[in-house]
């Protein structure tokens, strides 16, 4: 019960807000449908005061619908903090290059010569691989976010085109 009051509320000063920022006739205020992506247009000659109310109502009810907040959404954060590491790729390929580069050593005839340019080596092409595998992460994490912003996108729409306006 105090969840779905206190979504009432948030919904409430948010319609409030809008509709005090479309009457004071500030240019720069955008409307919710445009700042979510979306295009609306009043088919029933819905008046622009009447639009703002029903895209605040709308907001409020596709955020209880999906259980997505698109402001919440949208400023988190996809880029990983900090360096590329955290999968082990660079000691591993240190101990590859090391096993390689030995093995190519006591061919040539000092092992451990060989084992260290391995090593280095094989630190190297770890490395690369980890920075292949956080740009990957990173563009998972990005495509997960465009959907789930879709996804509420999508109920913001169905709830505008129930009260008469054409949705793209």
């Amino acid at each position: 019960m105090k969840k779905s009051g206190a979504v009432s509320k948030m919904f409430g000063l948010l319609t409030i807000l809008f509709a005090v920022s479309t009457m004071l006739g500030n240019a720069s205020a955008q409307s919710l449908s445009s700042s979510l992506g979306v295009v609306v247009y009043p088919s029933k000659g819905q008046s622009s005061t009447q639009q703002g109310k029903d895209e605040g109502e709308c907001f409020g009810w596709a955020k209880q619908q999906t259980g997505i907040d698109p402001m919440a959404v949208a400023s988190a954060p996809t880029q990983q903090p900090g360096a590329a590491a955290g999968g082990g790729e660079r000691v591993r390929g240190a101990a590859r290059g090391a096993l390689g580069g030995a093995a190519i050593g006591a061919i040539a005839g000092d092992t451990g010569k060989g084992a260290g340019i391995g090593a280095v080596a094989g630190t190297m092409a770890g490395g690369r691989q980890a920075r292949k595998n956080k740009a990957a992460k990173e563009q998972q994490a990005e495509q997960a976010k465009a959907g789930t912003l879709q996804h509420f996108n999508k109920a913001f729409g169905v709830c505008m085109e129930g009260r008469g306006y054409l949705v793209k």
